[in-house]
């Protein structure tokens, strides 16, 4: 068999509503929400009998999603959000915006802050990453024609 799509990452966070609204800032759309709870859900993640605040937000062009979760029960164990750029695991998710420029202006009203500057690569891309909420790190990449 072979690999269909890749279908959604996932994102822990603790304030759900603050982070859809970013994320529709950014251009997301809610797919949907609700609770996922139970016994069958925890022998998928293996944490037993969970309950989880799901939202899914959904890219412009419908092919890429991101599972935004807050857990209710078992309470959060770990906090990697604030970890630096060459930390091991999973790093960010980038996104290709239209303008660079426009797109930090607007998420900037929404607690983003730079993390370094935003930099140009040949005449392909201009590239920048970004703090959202609760210290997400997400990356911005506008395509230069």
């Amino acid at each position: 068999m072979a690999l269909k799509r890749m279908d959604n990452v996932g994102i822990v966070v603790e304030d759900l509503a603050a982070t859809i609204d970013f994320f529709r800032e950014l251009g997301l759309e809610l797919e949907g929400q609700g609770k996922v709870e139970g016994e069958w859900a925890g022998r998928v993640t293996g944490l037993g009998d969970q309950r989880v605040e799901i939202a899914m937000m959904r890219t412009p062009d419908g092919h890429s999603r991101l599972e935004l979760s807050r857990f209710l029960a078992p309470p959060v164990v770990a906090d990697h959000r604030n970890a630096p750029v060459n930390a091991l695991g999973y790093l960010r998710v980038m996104f290709a915006v239209d303008d660079i420029d426009e797109t930090l202006e607007r998420l900037r009203t929404r607690g983003a802050q730079l993390v370094g500057e935003v930099v140009q690569y040949d005449d392909v891309y201009r590239l920048c990453y970004i703090r959202g909420p609760e210290g997400l790190l997400i990356g911005l990449a506008q395509e230069l024609s």
